[in-house]
């Protein structure tokens, strides 16, 4: 069984030509018929084989912002690798990158020099969402809307602007999503609770926040979920917290299993179960320019995240509009 668990032989078990005779010598004693190495290897087929474990597809488009104000905490890696595993396995998906640093363009290799078009002018209104939207290497229902260095000034300006906290809800309309016929869009915020960051509020309707399995992770924590409630009180009273992922998982620390069992204990079913390990492979990639699914599709890595998307898929087929039960 998947779960680990043994089970007795049958009798019709025992004559069926599918059954290993050394396993039918066994007769009707319990065995193990499931081992953590085949478990591993299933895990790696659906990595390996996307077209033969395709994910479903959501009842209504989700919109999801992954946001932390806390820097290095896995908002980024998270993002694309999460949208890499869902475009891989048949669910089309959009990313806007809305971190100056636009880190999330290098992983997805997609071009973000200076004059590219980006969600710099799709903030101003310049240019619509289909004409800032790319293509990814990495999958062919991967598009990402890059961030250019000028996005670093973009908080400044829409200071004066008007609806300064709608603009990109306002760029991310259902009619430019039709357009591009995507099922979800997840915007990767800045390490900072600033303006941009109030924008991807704004435009979503849940928020993905990635929290490292370390105590200092969690002491922004509070400050965050309070400016959720007051977009939510004041800008969106759509939004919710409907995802947490734990990240950067370290299994011989006892800090990473506390960590892990007072966030699982305060949001409940809210926390995948999937937990994301530390992995070289994972921090290696985006010097590649790839997610890592494309850079080591075999990896615990690609792996985890993979099971995490999967998760992510799977209650978004279950649930309706807004991502709620």
């Amino acid at each position: 069984m998947a779960d680990g668990r043994t089970r007795d032989i049958t009798s019709d078990e025992v004559s069926s030509p599918g059954v290993p005779r050394a396993d039918v010598s066994r007769g009707t004693s319990a065995y193990a018929d499931w081992t953590p190495i085949a478990e591993e290897a299933a895990r790696a087929a659906r990595v390996l084989h996307p077209d033969k474990h395709r994910m479903p597809r959501p009842q209504q488009r989700r919109v999801l912002t992954v946001a932390n104000q806390k820097g290095g905490v896995g908002k980024t890696t998270s993002t694309v690798n999460v949208a890499a595993a869902l475009a891989m396995h048949g669910v089309r998906v959009l990313v806007v990158d809305l971190d100056p640093q636009g880190n999330a363009s290098t992983a997805l290799d997609v071009e973000h020099r200076s004059g590219t078009p980006s969600v710099y002018e799709l903030l101003l209104g310049e240019i619509p969402l289909s004409e800032a939207a790319t293509q990814s290497s990495a999958s062919e229902n991967l598009w990402c809307v890059p961030a250019t260095i000028d996005l670093a000034g973009a908080e400044i300006e829409l200071v004066s602007m008007v609806a300064r906290e709608q603009r990109l809800k306002q760029a991310l309309s259902p009619a430019a999503l039709d357009e591009l016929g995507v099922d979800y869009v997840l915007i990767d915020c800045p390490p900072s609770l600033g303006l941009l960051t109030v924008n991807a509020l704004v435009a979503a309707e849940e928020v993905l926040i990635p929290i490292q399995c370390e105590y200092y992770a969690l002491e922004g924590l509070g400050q965050l979920l309070s400016n959720i409630d007051l977009v939510r009180s004041h800008l969106n009273r759509d939004l919710h917290v409907s995802t947490i992922l734990l990240t950067m998982y370290d299994g011989r620390t006892k800090l990473a299993d506390q960590v892990t069992n007072e966030v699982r204990k305060h949001f409940g079913d809210t926390v995948l179960r999937t937990v994301i390990p530390r992995s070289v492979k994972v921090s290696e990639a985006p010097g590649y320019s790839k997610t890592v699914l494309g850079y080591d599709p075999g990896s615990r890595g690609a792996m985890s995240y993979v099971d995490a998307a999967r998760e992510i898929a799977d209650a978004g087929a279950r649930r309706g509009r807004n991502g709620r039960p």
